[in-house]
Order: structure tokens, then sequence, then C-alpha cells
């Protein structure tokens, strides 16, 4: 039971320290690196795709620490594994379409998402950018337009 528990912990941490991370340090001191994410891309890769090598480098040594045991290093490296998957998932694939498997969501939650990403990429300054959160976003975005 208390692996669900340190799952869940893993994959929230992720949601609000990603947020945190997003807002004061990739439009912050890292802008430079976090600024190719915001521009037009012609290659598959950006420079800020470093920031996902680097969360998953913490849940791999959380993994790798706490295997032998499966003590709570190993099953918040999984939560917060999880959450690079549906990180993935929902931003690279169904928002940024990196990976065209499927089409724009039309779940009201999903497009809630969407549509604060969006808001986000309204600008490519460091400044003016709105709404850092991947899963949860102002509740203005999931109001129908």
């Amino acid at each position: 039971m208390y692996a669900v528990l340190y799952i869940i912990l893993g994959f929230s941490i992720m949601e609000f320290s990603g947020w945190f991370i997003h807002k004061y340090i990739m439009h912050g001191p890292l802008w430079n690196i976090h600024k190719t994410h915001h521009q037009a891309s012609k290659s598959f890769f950006e420079l800020n795709d470093l920031f996902s090598l680097l969360f998953g480098s913490i849940a791999i040594v959380l993994i790798v620490i706490g295997f032998n045991q499966f003590d709570y290093r190993f099953w918040m490296g999984v939560g917060i594994s999880l959450y690079g998957m549906s990180y993935f998932f929902l931003h690279d694939v169904l928002i940024h379409r990196r990976v065209k498997w499927f089409e724009r969501p039309k779940n009201y939650f999903l497009r809630g998402i969407f549509k604060a990403h969006q808001a986000h990429h309204a600008t490519n300054k460091k400044e003016d950018a709105v709404s850092f959160g991947l899963f949860i976003v102002p509740k203005k975005y999931f109001k129908a337009k």
C-alpha cells in the first residue's frame, strides 16, 4: 500500500516542482535553453529536451538506489517515471504533435490542458508567458468558448 502512496507522491512532486522550475528557472536563468521550445524548429529535437534527460536521470537514480529494498526511493522513482511518460504523451504527442499518433484532444480535461498550453505559447518571450503547469492549470481554460 505504501508503494502506491510513494508513486503518487513522486508524480505529484514532479507536477509542482515542474511548475516552479518551468516558471522561475526555465523562464529565468535557463531561458537560453528553454527558448528553443518556444521557437519554430525544423528539427525533431530541441535543446530544451535536456530538461527531460535531467528529470529522467533523477528517476533512474532513485529506482537504482531503491531497487534492492524496494523502498520509498524506488517507488518515488517509478512515480517520476510515470509522470515523464504522461508528460511525453500529453505534451509531445497530443499537444505539440512531435509524434503524430493521435488527433488533437477532444476530451474535456485534455482540451483544457491543450488551451492552457496554447496560452503559454502565445508568446515566445521570457517574461510574458502564463500557465506553467502541465496537469494543474487555471479553471478558465476548461470553460467552453
